[in-house]
């Protein structure tokens, strides 16, 4: 297993046009993103990178909603996603579409997330799945220099370990789009291996959407342990007797 920091970079995608089939790719992520959406409650959503500042989450109660990215059409604070200028517990739901791939340190990224959003916080994380027709296309020479496959493609697994340590509960994951997204394939040629990818390799599909929620850790008081006082035993009353009587005759 390769170690997740690394400091060679290839080039990132700042829009879904540059990725094949990326108004296709955005509109699935949304259809599954959707549903959670009404979930989230709170005041501010954080949703980190271009891509997760161009999906569509009006659906959330949630009115304020910021990009933090570079600078681009959607980016509301310029920041680096793994050095984010917010306090702790200050945010209550995050998304991170298509952002681990693409950085040097995606622990730190997610530590990030986690120190910012408030306990019971939502995370989202979308990703594309090494053991899939996508992951695979990766293995390929002609692809090592094209989006999406610059970037360093994570098992869901090991991304939910990494959010089991830092205290997420993870509480959806789902595979989609088994296609291998490269761009002179066209998706309508492949509906029916689509159809039966969704039905039976579920667990092979390209994307994956994580959705965890940040565990509430009850605080439980010590307490003190009480020591049983010794059993007091006086003496008898009878003993009492015998001894003034004897000191009443030493007197005498």
């Amino acid at each position: 297993m390769k170690p997740a920091l690394s400091f060679q970079e290839g080039p990132k995608p700042y829009s879904w046009q540059q990725f094949p089939h990326g108004d296709y790719l955005r509109a699935e992520i949304e259809r599954k993103l959707t549903p959670w959406l009404p979930r989230m409650f709170g005041y501010h959503m954080l949703k980190l990178g271009n891509l997760s500042g161009e999906l569509a989450t009006s659906e959330s109660p949630i009115k304020h909603q910021v990009c933090v990215a570079e600078q681009g059409l959607f980016t509301g604070v310029i920041a680096d996603v793994d050095e984010l200028p917010f306090y702790e517990h200050s945010v209550d739901a995050c998304i991170l579409s298509h952002c681990l791939e693409y950085h040097s340190d995606p622990h730190h990224i997610l530590r990030e997330a986690h120190r910012t959003l408030i306990p019971g916080g939502y995370l989202v994380i979308t990703g594309f799945n090494p053991f899939s027709l996508c992951g695979l296309a990766q293995l390929l020479p002609f692809s090592r220099q094209k989006l999406p496959w610059t970037g360093r493609f994570f098992t869901p697994s090991r991304v939910k370990d990494w959010l089991n340590l830092l205290g997420f509960e993870i509480i959806s994951d789902e595979r989609f789009i088994h296609s291998s997204l490269a761009r002179g394939n066209r998706l309508s040629r492949f509906a029916a291996w689509r159809s039966f990818g969704q039905q039976y390799l579920k667990p092979m599909g390209s994307v994956y959407m994580l959705v965890a929620r940040k565990r509430v850790a009850p605080l439980t008081p010590i307490k003190p342990k009480w020591h049983a006082r010794p059993q007091f035993s006086p003496v008898k009353g009878a003993g009492l007797r015998q001894t003034s009587k004897q000191h009443c005759e030493r007197d005498s």
